[in-house]
């Protein structure tokens, strides 16, 4: 054997995806606008889905399924609106506050299609479905708006403050 050729006592070969470069991979990330505001943004989406959902299960049975849901998310969609304007996009100023929570009614728009859609869906599908499933439904319904809601709000609503 020459003295080049590696053996099985040379220790282990490096890789071009090590630890340390893994880590700093994830560190550089989070350092990046784009993922701190996604961060912020999931801690007010899971307050908001909690409002929801209680506010959903406390109005259900009085006003029924459809006013519960449309009631549940302009309440959470107005509070929404203006956490992520504080905290995701650390916009402060009163100036513009109004515009934002106009411009934020298209993501709520969009969120009671989808929310509401499925909620018919599924009481069509199932007309004795309980509220566990009406909730789920519209939760799943729900994440799937808020995907759209982020999109609009970092790159149209609150694009001024982009890198926040």
């Amino acid at each position: 054997m020459t003295p080049t050729t590696p053996t099985m006592t040379d220790g282990p070969r490096p890789n071009a995806l090590t630890a340390p470069s893994r880590w700093g991979r994830v560190r550089a990330a989070a350092r990046r606008p784009v993922a701190r505001q996604l961060t912020r943004f999931t801690g007010v989406g899971v307050i908001c889905t909690a409002a929801s959902v209680a506010l959903y299960a406390a109005l259900r049975f009085p006003v029924g399924p459809t006013a519960a849901n449309a009631t549940a998310l302009i309440v959470t969609s107005l509070l929404n609106t203006e956490l992520n304007r504080r905290f995701t996009f650390h916009i402060h100023e009163r100036r513009g506050r109004l515009h934002d929570h106009l411009h934020g009614l298209v993501a709520l728009v969009i969120a009671l299609g989808l929310t509401s859609g499925s909620l018919w869906a599924l009481l069509w599908a199932e007309p004795n479905a309980g509220i566990a499933e009406e909730l789920w439904t519209t939760t799943l319904a729900g994440w799937v708006a808020t995907a759209a809601r982020f999109v609009l709000l970092r790159y149209w609503v609150f694009r001024r403050a982009r890198n926040a």
